[in-house]
């Protein structure tokens, strides 16, 4: 399923054909999730900051959720919760029951600065393995909240990773968190405490800095992780390219807040 600023077309991954095609803009789908017990129901997050839950098979809407304030940015289904997450450019989440689509919970992610006034910006979820604990992103953070919409554990950029967060995701079996950053340089993290394992330098994986981007290095927009392989991800980039990475993931004793190595342990990350 696909969309990009016009109809949302569901494709045949046998023969890679359009099945169907729907939703005419105005507005647009700016995010699509499948539900996890019924291929023919689709959330589709849109431009106008509704959730429309649509029924493939009978070609209609069965609901509109209402509840975010700007475009819908993430959306994030679980089987155990029973729930479906959504993230907006308003910085804010919302908890929505699939049983009968009401709004269980909202709540807007802090302010790093601790300032009161809501934060704005693109936040996307996933969810952990567990379908239990959310990954959180946004610019200004990544975080892990429980199924009450608590934040449990918080990093925000410093330091030698002072940049805006770009994008971030789970590893394959949620043991680590991988985030890219505005200015190139990607970060792995321990997804139980959010401590910085490794930290890799836009350098050691871009052939080249083409000119991209705020600071002109280009950077990833969106992250991949190996479906089966943990240490391994693909970088989507600012200028098109994309970069599968394998970091160096042994602990080594090196603070990375002073490390200027491409990643703590001094060691280059396998790229291709």
């Amino acid at each position: 399923m696909s969309a990009s600023g016009g109809k949302v077309s569901l494709f045949n991954m046998m023969t890679f054909k359009v099945m169907t095609t729907f939703m005419s803009p105005p507005p647009e789908a700016t995010f699509l999730a499948f539900h996890p017990q019924d291929n023919n129901i689709i959330a589709i997050g849109m431009e106008d900051s509704t959730i429309q839950i649509y029924n493939v098979r009978v070609d209609e809407v069965k609901t509109k959720l209402k509840g975010h304030q700007n475009r819908i940015t993430g959306l994030a289904f679980s089987q155990t919760l029973n729930s479906l997450v959504s993230s907006g450019a308003d910085a804010q989440l919302c908890v929505w029951s699939i049983d009968g689509w009401d709004k269980k919970k909202s709540k807007f992610i802090q302010d790093p600065a601790g300032r009161q006034s809501p934060l704005a910006g693109e936040t996307k979820v996933q969810f952990h393995n567990d379908q239990t604990h959310l990954l959180v992103v946004h610019e200004s953070q990544i975080a892990i909240y429980d199924s009450k919409l608590e934040c449990l554990r918080f990093w925000s950029p410093k330091e030698v990773l002072n940049a805006p967060i770009s994008s971030a995701i789970y590893s394959c079996d949620g043991s680590l968190v991988y985030a890219g950053f505005c200015d190139g340089a990607v970060a792995v993290f321990d997804s139980d405490n959010l401590r910085l394992r490794c930290r890799i330098a836009p350098s050691a994986y871009i052939p080249s800095l083409p000119v991209s981007g705020s600071n002109g290095a280009a950077y990833a927009v969106v992250i991949a992780a190996h479906p089966s392989e943990v240490n391994q991800i693909a970088l989507g980039m600012s200028d098109g390219a994309v970069h599968v990475v394998e970091p160096s993931q042994d602990n080594g004793s090196q603070n990375p807040s002073s490390s200027s190595n491409p990643s703590l342990t001094g060691k280059q990350p396998r790229v291709s």
